[in-house]
C-alpha cells in the first residue's frame, strides 16, 4: 500500500510538472481537485506512519527546518510532521500523542548547563529554548515509547537527556587531530569512513558487506560520557563517536552525521535509516491501534503502599511506576491493585491488625479514586471495564497479596468482596493458617491446611479467585483437586527458564491449562532471568512464549509485579507496556492472540468464577 501511495504522489506530480509545460493549461481549482481526487482518494490504503520532526527556531520565532530531512522520510515511506518550535508543554503533549515516530533534527550546540559543566571558550550559539524544547519533546516521546532518531544535534541532545556528556568544542578538546569534523566540501558527500560495530542494530539497519560506511561530517559537539543504558553502534577512525542506540527493548538511534543530506545526494545505504525508523513507528501504530480495539490488563501491582506518602496522587506522574499518566503512555486499560501485607504472628492481636491493614489499604484505593473519578473508578467485572473504556476512563481492580489478611475469620472473604475485591494470594512468603509458602523453609500443613480448605470453598462459593502464586507446590495441588472453578496466578513465571520457586514447573502450568485457568508472567527480575542484572522485556516475552508452548495461548497472561519489585530492561513503568504489544506483533502473533494474552484469558476466568457464584 505505501508504494502506491508513493506511485499515486509521484504520478501526480508529473501530471502537473508535464501540464504545467503546456501552454494551453491553466492550473485551475477545478482541474487541481479532480487530480487530487483521483490521486489521493483511496479509502484501501494504509495509512504512513506520521513521523515528526523537530525544528528550528527562526529569527522571527517561527521554526524551520531542512527540506531534506522531509524528502528522506518521503523516499522512505513515512508521512512527515513538522513540529513549531515552542515550549507549550500541553501543545507538545497532544502532538506527541499522534505521532508513531520522531526525528531530531541538527542545529545549535547543547548548553553544557544540562550536563553539569562549565561553558569551554569556544562553544557555538546556544538556543536556551530550543534546547527546552527538545528535552521536553524527548522525554514527552521517550516516555511514550514513541521511535526516535536522533541526528547531530538529535543524537547530542539524546545522550544528555539519558544522562551523558558532550564534547563542547571538538577541534578544542577532542586529542586526535586525524579527521576534521566539520568539511568545507558539499553536504552531500562523505569524506571519512567510520566503522560500524559488530552486533550493533546499526549494522543490521545498514546490511554492509564491511563494517566500514563513508558519511559527512558538520558537527561541533559530540558525544563524549556515553548516556548509562546506551552503546556505541559506530566509531570514526579517529576513534570519536559516530552512533548510539539504546540497549534492547528500546527504539532509540542516534547518528552524529547527517544521512538526510546523504540521501540527497543519492545514497541508499543512508536511505535504509530512515526506513528503519519508519519501519518502527508502523510497527508503534500498529501497536497503538490495536490497544484501541482490547483489552489491556496488568494483574498484580503493589501501589497501594504508595498511597502514604504525603501528597501522593495516581492522577499525576509520580516517581513510582503505576499511575494514571503513565498508564495511558503506555496505552494500559486496567491494573490491579493489589493489598499486600507481610506475613506476622499469628496471634489474635496481629491477626486483628493485619485485617484493618488491609482495610485501611482498600480505603487507601477508593480515595484515590474519589480524587481523580473523571479519569478513573473500581471495576469488578470485565462489564465494567468494558463501560469504562468506553468512556475514556481507566478501570481500577482491587486484590489482597496474603491471605494472612482473612485473619481466622472467614466472614472477612464475603466482606472482602463486597468491597471489590476480585482475588485472594493465598500466602506470600511465609507459611500462614490458610497453607505453606514456596518460600518458607518447612512445610507446616503439608500443603493446604483444614482452614484453608474451608477458605478455598468459601471463595469459590462468592466469586472471590484463588491465586495460586507464593504458595508451596503442595499447597498447589491441594488447591487444585479441591477448587470446582478455575484459578490463577496473579504474578509467576516459568521455572523451566529461570529457577526459582515463586516460578511454576511445566507439570503445574499443564495443570492450571486442565483446571481452565492462567498465568500472568511476573516482571520481576530474579523471576525472568537466572542473571537478574540481565533480565529484559525479550526474557519476560520468552516466558511468555513458553507458557502458550506448554500450557496454550488460553492460558497466559500479564502481571508486571510494579511498586514492588517488578521492572525490567525494557518495562520499568506502565509507560513501557505498549513495548510487551510492539514485540509480540513484530513475532507475527495474531490480534486475537494478543489480545487473549492481554486481557482475554484472565476476563474469561474472572468472568466464570463470578457467574458461578451469582
Amino acid at each position: 500500500m505505501k508504494k502506491k501511495i508513493f506511485i499515486a504522489m509521484t504520478a501526480l506530480s508529473v501530471i502537473l510538472s508535464a501540464e504545467l509545460k503546456s501552454q494551453d493549461f491553466y492550473p485551475d481549482l477545478m482541474h487541481l481537485n479532480r487530480l487530487t481526487d483521483s490521486c489521493f482518494t483511496d479509502l484501501r490504503a494504509q495509512p504512513l506512519p506520521l513521523i515528526g520532526v523537530s525544528t528550528s527556531r527562526t529569527e522571527s520565532g517561527g521554526s524551520s527546518v531542512s527540506g531534506s530531512y522531509i524528502q528522506a522520510i518521503l523516499k522512505a515511506g513515512g508521512a512527515p510532521v513538522l513540529i513549531p518550535a515552542v515550549t507549550d508543554g500541553e501543545a507538545l503533549r497532544q502532538i506527541v500523542h499522534t505521532l508513531d515516530g520522531l526525528v531530531m533534527t541538527g542545529g545549535e550546540d547543547v548548553n553544557p548547563f544540562y550536563y553539569r559543566e562549565d561553558t569551554v571558550p569556544d562553544v557555538n550559539g546556544i538556543d536556551s529554548v530550543r534546547d527546552i524544547y527538545d528535552l521536553v519533546l524527548l522525554k514527552l516521546a521517550t516516555d511514550r515509547n514513541i521511535p526516535v532518531l536522533g541526528i547531530c544535534r538529535g543524537e547530542q541532545v539524546i545522550n544528555v537527556a539519558f544522562g551523558g556528556s558532550l564534547y563542547q568544542d571538538i577541534p578544542l578538546q577532542y586529542e586526535n587531530k586525524s579527521i576534521r569534523h566539520n568539511q568545507s566540501v558539499s553536504r552531500l558527500r562523505g569524506t571519512h569512513p567510520i566503522s560500524v560495530v559488530p552486533g550493533a542494530g546499526l549494522a543490521e539497519i545498514l546490511q554492509l558487506r564491511t563494517p566500514d560506511v563513508l558519511v559527512n561530517s558538520f558537527h561541533h559537539q559530540g558525544v563524549k560520557r556515553l548516556a548509562p543504558h546506551f552503546r556505541i553502534a559506530a566509531r570514526a577512525s579517529d576513534g570519536f563517536v559516530e552512533a548510539i542506540e539504546a540497549l534492547p527493548n528500546r527504539a532509540v538511534l542516534g547518528v552524529q552525521f547527517h544521512p538526510e543530506d546523504l540521501v540527497e545526494g543519492g545514497d541508499t545505504t543512508m536511505l535504509r535509516i530512515f526506513a528503519h525508523i519508519v519501519r518502527q513507528a508502523t510497527l508503534f501504530r500498529q501497536a497503538k491501534e490495536l490497544h484501541q480495539r482490547i483489552f489491556s490488563i496488568d494483574t498484580h501491582c503493589d501501589t497501594p503502599l504508595e498511597f502514604a506518602r504525603p501528597g501522593f496522587d495516581i492522577g499525576r506522574r509520580e516517581t513510582n511506576q503505576v499511575n494514571l499518566p503513565k498508564m495511558e503512555e503506555g496505552r494500559l486499560d486496567a491494573i490491579f491493585f493489589a493489598n499486600y501485607i507481610e506475613q506476622g504472628p499469628r496471634d489474635d492481636a496481629s491477626l486483628l491488625k493485619a485485617t484493618e491493614q488491609v482495610d485501611s489499604l482498600i480505603r487507601g484505593i477508593y480515595r484515590q479514586v474519589e480524587m481523580n473519578s473523571d479519569l478513573c473508578a473500581v471495576a469488578r467485572t470485565a462489564g465494567d471495564l468494558a463501560r469504562l473504556k468506553s468512556e475514556g476512563r481507566k478501570a481500577i481492580f482491587i486484590g489482597i497479596e496474603n491471605g494472612y489478611a482473612i485473619g481466622k475469620d472467614l466472614s472477612n472473604i464475603a466482606r472482602y468482596q463486597k468491597s471489590g475485591v476480585n482475588y485472594i494470594t493465598l500466602c506470600h512468603s511465609k507459611n500462614n493458617d490458610l497453607c505453606d509458602s514456596s518460600s518458607d523453609t518447612l512445610a507446616e500443613w503439608n500443603g493446604l491446611s483444614r482452614f484453608g480448605r474451608e477458605a478455598v470453598r468459601l471463595m469459590n462459593r462468592v466469586g472471590v479467585l484463588v491465586d495460586l502464586s507464593h504458595v508451596s507446590e503442595k499447597t498447589f495441588y491441594d488447591v487444585l483437586a479441591l477448587t470446582r472453578l478455575p484459578v490463577i496466578a496473579s504474578h509467576s513465571s516459568a521455572r523451566a527458564l529461570c529457577d526459582h520457586d515463586r516460578n511454576l514447573t511445566d507439570d503445574q502450568l499443564r495443570a492450571i491449562a486442565r483446571n481452565g485457568g492462567v498465568v500472568q508472567i511476573c516482571f520481576v527480575d530474579e523471576f525472568i532471568h537466572p542473571n537478574a542484572r540481565e533480565a529484559g522485556l525479550t526474557d519476560a516475552i520468552r516466558h511468555i512464549e513458553h507458557v502458550i508452548a506448554v500450557a496454550g495461548i488460553d492460558h497466559v497472561g500479564i502481571a508486571s509485579d510494579f511498586d514492588g519489585g517488578g521492572g525490567l530492561i525494557g518495562c520499568t513503568g506502565s509507560n513501557d507496556m505498549i513495548n510487551i504489544t510492539q514485540q509480540l506483533l513484530a513475532k507475527n502473533y495474531s490480534p486475537e492472540a494478543i489480545a487473549k494474552i492481554w486481557g482475554g484469558n484472565f476476563l474469561r476466568v474472572l468472568s466464570r468464577v463470578q457467574a458461578a457464584a451469582k
